[in-house]
């Protein structure tokens, strides 16, 4: 006579298959709203707030470079046209200076990664954006100096907080959380061009890109440093997206049945 199975055996394989059922449905509906914004008329005015936060993220890892290596994060400002500057200061030396220049290049493929590793479960998803949207209010009253920069920090941060406080469905802070992933994801690409200037314009004015900064920093020319953050963030990435679609193929249910 076989034994009588145990009360609750089976229940973490049945509750990965449903995480990954629904990690699988949020990256499709994140793939088909982001494909519409190209074909729809009218698209790239949804499509101008999401770069405006590409550019958000980019400055604040510069920011955030500033701060790792023992620096000062003064200010950010951004502008009308998608770009932006972050002012900052270092005591360190050259690597310092480096590391500070190269967390711009590079924000948003972490960012995008990190989205995709906490997205892979909806309550991971609304506790990050609950602590997200309360860390981006303070980054807008400490930081941000410009009304455009206002406006995309702040308005991103009440999104975020309106969904994981206002919405009790985790699903849709995790369709937010890996929609926005998708969209800096996509932004290491169609922003890949700035990997290899030599200078870059403002609202500021034109100034040296990142990439020439790492090299003024360092030794070598300024696009073999934009190539290697560009192998970097492609890298990370790849990393967080692997762990999403792992989670999507149901490598999680896997894991718990073994």
């Amino acid at each position: 006579m076989a034994d009588a199975p145990l009360p609750g055996r089976g229940l973490p394989q049945a509750s990965a298959e449903v995480a990954a059922s629904q990690a699988r449905r949020t990256l499709l509906a994140s793939l088909v709203v982001t494909a519409v914004l190209f074909v729809v008329p009218g698209g790239e005015i949804v499509g101008y707030p999401l770069l405006l936060i590409s550019t958000y993220v980019h400055e604040m890892g510069h920011g955030l470079g500033a701060i790792l290596v023992g620096g000062s994060f003064e200010n950010l400002r951004i502008y009308g046209d998608g770009s932006g500057v972050a002012l900052t200061g270092t005591s360190g030396g050259r690597v310092a200076r480096a590391i500070v220049s190269a967390g711009g290049l590079v924000g948003p493929a972490v960012a995008a990664a990190i989205g995709f590793t906490v997205g892979r479960k909806g309550l991971w998803a609304r506790w990050f954006l609950l602590i997200g949207g309360i860390l981006g209010v303070l980054t807008a009253v400490l930081w941000v100096r410009s009304l455009v920069g206002w406006a995309v920090a702040l308005g991103l941060a009440g999104i975020s907080l309106a969904i994981a406080l206002g919405i009790k469905q985790h699903h849709w802070s995790q369709l937010w959380l890996v929609f926005l992933s998708v969209q800096l994801a996509m932004s290491v690409f169609s922003r890949s061009e700035y990997l290899f200037a030599r200078t870059a314009a403002t609202g500021a004015g034109v100034g040296r890109s990142d990439s020439a900064s790492i090299a003024d920093a360092l030794v070598g020319p300024y696009w073999f440093w934009g190539g290697v953050c560009g192998v970097f963030s492609l890298l990370v990435l790849a990393y967080g997206a692997w762990i999403f679609l792992r989670t999507a193929a149901g490598g999680a249910a896997r894991d718990a049945a073994a």
